[in-house]
């Protein structure tokens, strides 16, 4: 799943959600490679017919093919103010977290490593849905947009699709890919999921 360069991320669409479920493609063929899930118990459903999203904490799991090997999970701690999204590899290391930004017009996060050192950023465009995945310098890493152009664009066309592209010089580093895909996760969960819309 990670030796690709370019992601279609498409949500699962439910009447009644209770927990989020997004599959994985390869935008070129339509293959699917892996799905993201959101781990929730029982007892967390229940609450949340009652409770904001945004008041519990969550965790994704992220596996090559529906039930197949882990390749990362995504952990959001209960926050009041600024969001924070941890990354794990398959065997609980933590790669990196995410932090939210307390102003921004496009919504963004911080990106620091396991050691909290700030290394990128993913900013937003308020004009749309675009985020890029860029240095302090202004190196672009990789983006998550809507506009793509893959041989099977007019099957996925919906409101609930969305590409991860990573640059090319990242093509032989799997934890940068890891960190990219589970910042297109977190920029639906943090942001659209809890301002009701979902992408």
């Amino acid at each position: 799943m990670l030796e690709l360069q370019e992601y279609l991320i498409k949500e699962q669409v439910a009447f009644m959600k209770l927990s989020d479920v997004y599959d994985i493609f390869d935008p070129n063929t339509g293959d699917q490679i892996g799905q993201a899930k959101e781990v929730v118990s029982g007892f967390t459903k229940f609450l949340r017919l009652f409770l904001n999203k945004k008041l519990m904490p969550i965790t994704v799991e992220c596996r090559e093919h529906p039930e197949g090997a882990l390749v990362f999970t995504m952990k959001k701690p209960v926050a009041l103010f600024r969001e924070r999204v941890e990354v794990y590899d398959a065997s609980g290391n933590m790669l990196g977290y995410f932090k939210s930004k307390i102003f921004s017009f496009g919504g963004g996060f911080y990106v620091y490593d396991k050691d909290d050192k700030q290394f990128a950023e993913i900013k937003g465009k308020w004009t749309g849905w675009e985020f890029k995945f860029q240095t302090p310098e202004g190196d672009v890493l990789g983006e998550v947009t809507k506009k793509w152009a893959g041989v099977l664009k007019e099957l996925f066309t919906s409101a609930d699709n969305y590409v991860v592209k990573i640059a090319p010089h990242l093509k032989d580093q799997p934890v940068a890919k890891m960190l990219l895909l589970a910042a297109a996760l977190a920029i639906d969960i943090v942001y659209y999921e809890q301002q009701g819309g979902g992408l």
